[in-house]
């Protein structure tokens, strides 16, 4: 939102300083993004009089110019095809940086003639998109004095940030409205508007209330639409609006200053009545901004007998778009429903400040027909013309609200103390009626502030009017003692240490991602998606933390990264239900594992260092099977269990994924289920007794034969049943490929006598024993 000191000033009676007004507005949470002053920038460049002109010896376009800058007298060459003797114009020195390439001036030749300055053109100091020729500057202009501060231009603007809910200060009165609170100033009552209409409208209107709440309009004839007034067309020019004719700056001028979008209609290109009604799929719409737009069914939109003239709360249409011609005009003022516009102009992809304010409930819904009388006044003195009477159709929501608020509350929710009286001025400054007492008001909120809900809300509102820096800081020593953390939580926290640890760099991102990213990793059920987003890239939630980690990798691996590896401890959303909501320790590694060095060469990352972190956060045997989802490798992933229990996934991730993230390979992935791990046992201070066995423990190899699909896993747990007691440890050392879909696995054990030595009889018959155990569990034979 972009406005002017003196655009304010016109609300607030105020003397205080440029600094305090910002520092106020900052305080309010209207957070102060710029401030920009014209003045500062053209400061260098003054008003000169061009006294005497000759034709260039070497250029036909070309005239050097005598310029007299009321200092001394300056020969220019310029290009300008209205430079004439007796203009007075604007001029740069050597030394002076022109705003619009942000060159510093020079003296030079041009075409062989010494040329020492510049004459200015209204594009090259940034005060117009585009210009024809050299600025021409009003002959009573004084010569020499500075060009921004005769033309007024050092009126500095003033740029804040609006978070969604304060719509109502998206009007330049709502801020000064909300100023006014604090003290710094006055607000200044506004002019309540009343036009008598001399005749019936004749246009008739029919509305859809699901497409509109509340519309009026009426008929001005005999208009006269030429260039806005100079007045006009600077305010608008300032904020970054390009003027167009007096009816439209009009409308964008109560657009900014009310909060209030207008439109007008050329009442003469209109095709019978009017009719307010959601759209058609497949109806098209010719726009002002001179696209074509294909319509979904549901959106808002203004017809006559030739189709959609208008998106309702967005933007008009060309077929009745007014131009110098226009001397009957229809003015309409509507409240078009918040949700409705938002989805309207986002499928379309249109952008416009009545789409900005209609979809953040900007448009306080009781000053509809009074914004139609100010905008009729306005084109009355402007353009002229006799009015019709008002037609209104449909009816404002009812906005305000009561709300129960004890005064107490500011104390013991918002930690000041501010006095009863003060509470009071500051509900009666914002718009809010209050009944009662010191104990409990009644509050009504006023129209424009849909936002207020509930005594929380009141409490916001009293602290930053008062300020949040009347809160006192609490010293640590008188806060209540803070609750031990519970196993889950303090599990959460050495997961972070042991990821970190290993070299993982935690990453921490939105719960929101697109459809399209959900869509990749299972898809999300209808009622997880977001009714309001801020964009369609967090339209979502997130069914898994891998998409906004992959996207992190993207944004690294596009700056150069060649090593990566994140991770997000964080929730993942399956239904709207409470237990659809788990919580992951979720990682990413791209590119390389070690980078490389004269010591040993450059390794890339696999599924089994996806492994070993999903190991160093479980902690325990878990069981083994491929049964990992489709975002990951086939042939390369696997799947943790505890009995029918997932606890987690981790693999490489399938190519496809990588395509659509546009992630450079080889990439690896682990997703754990924090809450299904089983919490550890109660651990005691007392120390196992440590027993060594002072027998001579024997080691194995066997190689067994099994079909390609049988699982290492599956192998190592049949030996093991053999003999829990004896066998001390068991490894995986060789996997060999063999033909006709076998293959063999290299199987070291160790085994530890705890009361005798072995004798190879009896290592003899253990040995026998596994063979034939895994022979019974996975069809395995001993490789010859």
């Amino acid at each position: 939102m972009r406005f002017t000191l003196s655009w304010l000033k016109e609300h607030l009676d105020t003397q205080a300083s440029l600094q305090e007004i910002t520092d106020k507005l900052t305080q309010l949470g209207l957070v102060v993004d710029k401030v920009e002053n014209k003045a500062d920038v053209l400061a260098p460049f003054t008003i000169c009089e061009i006294v005497d002109i000759e034709e260039h010896p070497n250029a036909d376009r070309l005239k050097v110019c005598t310029v007299n800058t009321g200092k001394d007298v300056l020969q220019i060459v310029c290009g300008g095809i209205n430079a004439r003797k007796g203009l007075k114009t604007v001029l740069a020195r050597p030394g002076d940086v022109i705003p619009s390439s942000g060159q510093v001036l020079k003296v030079g030749k041009v075409r062989d003639v010494d040329s020492f300055g510049m004459l200015c053109s209204a594009e090259e100091l940034l005060l117009a998109e585009e210009s024809e020729g050299i600025l021409e500057v009003d002959p009573s202009a004084p010569v020499g004095e500075v060009y921004a501060k005769w033309m007024k231009l050092d009126d500095p603007v003033i740029e804040i940030e609006i978070t969604p809910n304060r719509g109502d200060c998206l009007g330049v009165y709502g801020i000064a409205r909300d100023l006014a609170a604090t003290g710094i100033g006055t607000l200044k009552p506004l002019k309540k508007e009343s036009v008598k209409g001399k005749y019936p409208c004749f246009v008739s209107i029919q509305l859809d209330p699901e497409a509109c709440d509340h519309f009026t309009a009426r008929l001005i004839k005999g208009v006269k639409n030429g260039p806005s007034p100079d007045w006009l067309q600077r305010k608008l020019i300032e904020i970054g609006l390009r003027p167009i004719s007096a009816l439209v700056d009009i409308t964008n001028y109560y657009t900014i200053d009310r909060s209030r979008p207008l439109h007008v209609f050329d009442a003469d290109k209109l095709k019978g009545n009017l009719n307010i009604r959601l759209s058609k799929k497949g109806e098209t719409f010719d726009a002002l901004d001179g696209k074509t737009y294909t319509l979904d069914e549901g959106m808002s939109v203004i017809t006559d007998d030739s189709g959609v003239i208008s998106l309702g709360g967005i933007m008009g249409g060309a077929s009745t778009g007014c131009d110098e011609n226009t001397t009957n005009v229809l003015l309409e003022a509507g409240l078009f429903e918040p949700i409705l516009t938002a989805i309207t102009g986002r499928t379309l992809g249109i952008h416009s400040d009545a789409r900005f304010r209609f979809e953040r409930s900007g448009a306080d819904p009781e000053y509809t027909l009074l914004g139609l009388e100010a905008g009729t006044q306005m084109i009355l003195d402007l353009c002229g013309g006799d009015v019709s009477e008002v037609i209104q159709v449909g009816k404002a929501p009812n906005y305000r609200k009561h709300l129960e608020f004890r005064p107490e509350r500011v104390a013991t929710l918002g930690g000041a103390n501010v006095s009863f009286s003060k509470i009071k001025t500051i509900l009666t400054s914002l718009g809010f009626e209050s009944k009662g007492n010191d104990l409990e008001l009644n509050i009504y909120t006023p129209s424009w502030r849909p936002d207020i809900e509930q005594e929380a809300d009141m409490v916001e509102e009293i602290l930053r009017v008062e300020g949040y820096d009347s809160i006192p800081s609490v010293p640590y020593s008188e806060r209540p003692e803070g609750k031990p953390l519970s196993p889950l939580q303090e599990r959460r926290f050495v997961i972070r240490d042991r990821l970190s640890g290993r070299g993982l760099v935690e990453a921490t991102t939105w719960s929101f991602i697109s459809q399209k990213d959900a869509d990749q990793f299972g898809g999300i059920p209808e009622s997880l998606s977001i009714l309001n987003p801020i964009s369609q890239d967090m339209a979502v939630m997130r069914p898994s933390i891998l998409p906004n980690l992959l996207k992190a990798v993207e944004y690294n691996q596009n700056r150069g990264f060649d090593s990566i590896g994140l991770f997000e401890v964080g929730p993942q959303f399956q239904d709207p239900t409470p237990n659809g909501q788990s919580m992951m320790a979720t990682g990413v590694r791209a590119g390389a594992f070690t980078p490389g060095n004269w010591k040993e060469k450059k390794r890339n990352v696999d599924l089994y260092d996806a492994k070993a972190d999903a190991l160093a956060i479980l902690e325990m045997n878990a069981q083994l099977d491929r049964s990992a989802p489709g975002w990951y490798h086939p042939g390369r992933s696997g799947c943790f269990k505890l009995g029918n229990q997932i606890l987690g996934y981790f693999g490489e991730l399938h190519p496809s994924i990588l395509r659509a993230f546009d992630v450079k390979g080889p990439a690896v992935a682990f997703e754990i289920f924090i809450d299904r791990i089983p919490l550890p046992k109660k651990k005691t201070t007392a120390k196992p007794k440590l027993t060594l066995s002072p027998y001579q423990a024997v080691e194995r190899d066997f190689a067994f034969v099994v079909g390609k699909d049988v699982l290492a896993e599956a192998v190592i747990k049949a030996v093991q049943k053999a003999d829990t007691q004896l066998i001390e440890s068991i490894g995986l050392f060789d996997v060999f490929e063999l033909p006709e879909d076998k293959k063999s696995l290299g199987i070291r054990i160790r085994l530890q006598p705890k009361d005798h030595t072995l004798s190879e009889e009896e290592i003899q018959s253990f040995s026998q024993k596994i063979i034939s155990t895994v022979s019974q569990a996975t069809g395995g034979v001993l490789r010859q």
